[in-house]
């Protein structure tokens, strides 16, 4: 039996290919000459693991999936990055006194005899799949030897961080420069959302917000913080001489590929400023509504309302919910040409093609009331308000929306339900709020489970009860998932975030109340019994399509 033969029948006896599929990838073998692995990948019948696993098997090796599989860091960083990534190869642990050394090409006795000298260890080696290798030489040998390095060069270079004298060469040193790069590159592929430059009494805190949650990664010398905060403000072409007041500014830069905003702002503490780094990655900017985690029912009720023609929508939910990305999705299912669409922001987050995009400048006189209105004059269809702050942004949207016009915008309230007893608080006529809402999407953003290590349970009728699960209509009890954390997920159990909706349609019972200044319990009642899922009802719904976790939903919605 020839090798191939033998990978093809591992491949089917693991149940991971059938005949049929095997004897059209040997025809299509014969027919171009590439080799039955090739053939394989490219018709996506396999997995690069599979077939690096079914390969192993031939040679009597050990596979490794990475990508669950345990890394000792200490191990990892035995070897440079630099020989990790031309070996394709990463030490992954100790087995009986041998260094385990992870390669997507184990017969390159070279590269395991370079290892070995420079280890000074015997030397196993599995295999892994070369992406998975790559990944864990990002994960490994990361920020920490090097960040750790560059802090150290850099405090050499000055004594103290009050000394404004010497900014400009604290900020043009090399040290100071490839750290702050290594701190933004390492923030984007980590996936973070922010980065907080924390000063101390004694040192520097910097932390990621990663999935909603902020993680510490790291603690430079104090003596190098004026260094690190005034190469971001002149980055972001903020003032670096100016110390006592908030700032903010903008910088554009592409990462690993990506290209990358980031808006950062600066605020005075008692010990020095404290700089936060909103990263915008414009690739969500494209987001579908699908994208951000809307269920079939809800999307159904929301798309009913963003297409017809005039009428206003309004997204809420806390700062850090996703209100913008779920405009922004919006307004690229409405974007055509036969259309105006006009936007004004404070500040504008996503550039988007084919949309006119205004800035707020509240020192120029151009609030959001002001460019509301001039917007209103140069013939839109439809307008975005990046929030309604005040009566007089409020009262002007509403308007717009009962003049013709698509009004989209967010304001801060907890629910749907609530949203139009604020509209009336802010000093909006009732009749007005009624007449011109035409739908609320109140949202939070959960954490999904990760896939690779969530784990399976089922739960008792009394944790169902307890949730509000509607135990009633249901013939047994469901299967659930809980977090683990593994090493894909950075031990959180939790990779990536989606959407929880409330949507409410404004209907004729619901105006009703709104006009008679009704209690917004009533009005909640009211769009319950006409089909309206809750936030935690919806965020259930997840649970059960085993999207996230119970705890997970009660972390998000009250």
């Amino acid at each position: 039996m020839s090798e191939n033969d033998r990978i093809g029948a591992f491949l089917v006896s693991r149940g991971l290919l059938t005949s049929s599929q095997l004897e059209l990838a040997f025809e299509e073998q014969s027919r171009t000459g590439k080799s039955l692995g090739r053939v394989l990948l490219e018709q996506d019948l396999v997995s690069e693991a599979d077939l690096m696993a079914a390969l192993a098997v031939q040679i009597g090796m050990d596979f490794v999936d990475l990508e669950t599989s345990a890394v000792d860091s200490s191990a990892a960083t035995l070897i440079s990055d630099a020989l990790a990534r031309r070996y394709q190869a990463i030490p992954i642990g100790w087995d009986d006194g041998q260094l385990v050394v992870a390669m997507a090409d184990p017969s390159n006795v070279f590269a395991v005899d370079d290892i070995r000298t420079i280890t000074r260890a015997e030397v196993k080696t599995v295999m892994a799949t070369r992406q998975a290798i790559l990944d864990a030489i990002d994960k490994h040998h990361r920020m920490d030897a090097e960040a750790e390095g560059l802090s150290s060069e850099a405090s050499h270079d000055f004594e103290s961080d009050d000394d404004l004298s010497n900014v400009r060469e604290v900020v043009e040193d090399a040290p100071i420069v490839k750290l702050v790069n290594l701190l933004i590159s390492q923030a984007v592929q980590d996936r973070a959302s922010d980065i907080h430059i924390e000063p101390g009494e004694r040192d520097l805190r910097v932390r990621y917000r990663i999935d909603g949650v902020l993680h510490e990664k790291m603690r430079p010398p104090k003596n190098i913080q004026s260094g690190i905060i005034s190469r971001l403000k002149i980055m972001a072409d903020i003032n670096i001489a100016e110390r006592r007041i908030p700032q903010d500014g903008r910088v554009t830069a592409t990462i690993g590929g990506k290209a990358v905003d980031l808006r950062v702002a600066t605020l005075p503490t008692v010990y020095g400023e404290k700089v936060v780094m909103r990263i915008l990655d414009k690739s969500r900017a494209v987001l579908t509504l699908d994208d951000l985690g809307f269920l079939p029912e809800t999307r159904e009720r929301y798309e009913t309302s963003f297409t017809k023609p005039y009428g206003t929508i309004l997204v809420t939910g806390p700062t850090g919910s996703g209100k913008s990305t779920t405009l922004y999705a919006t307004l690229n299912i409405l974007n055509d040409e036969k259309k105006n669409i006009i936007t004004v922001e404070d500040p504008v987050e996503y550039r988007l093609a084919g949309i006119n995009q205004v800035q707020t400048n509240n020192k120029a006189g151009m609030t959001f009331a002001a460019a509301l209105r001039s917007i209103l004059r140069s013939d839109p269809d439809i307008v975005l308000v990046g929030e309604i702050r005040d009566k007089e942004t409020a009262t002007i949207a509403i308007e717009a929306a009962l003049t013709g016009h698509l009004v989209l915008s967010t304001l801060h309230t907890n629910d749907a339900a609530t949203t139009p007893t604020r509209l009336v608080e802010m000093g909006v006529e009732p009749f007005l709020v009624a007449s011109a809402l035409d739908c609320i999407v109140a949202q939070r953003l959960a954490r999904k489970l990760c896939d690779r290590c969530r784990q399976g349970y089922r739960p008792t009728s009394a944790e169902l009860e307890t949730v509000g699960w509607d135990i009633d209509t249901l013939d047994e009890l469901p299967e659930l998932f809980r977090p683990v954390g593994c090493q894909a997920c950075g031990k959180t159990g939790y990779h990536g975030r989606f959407a929880v909706h409330e949507v409410m349609m404004i209907t004729e019972e619901i105006e009703r109340l709104v006009v008679e200044r009704g209690h917004s319990e009533d009005i909640k009642k009211v769009a319950i019994a006409q089909g309206m899922l809750t936030l935690r009802a919806a965020g259930l719904r997840q649970v059960a399509n085993g999207m996230t976790s119970i705890e997970e939903v009660l972390r998000v919605v009250v």
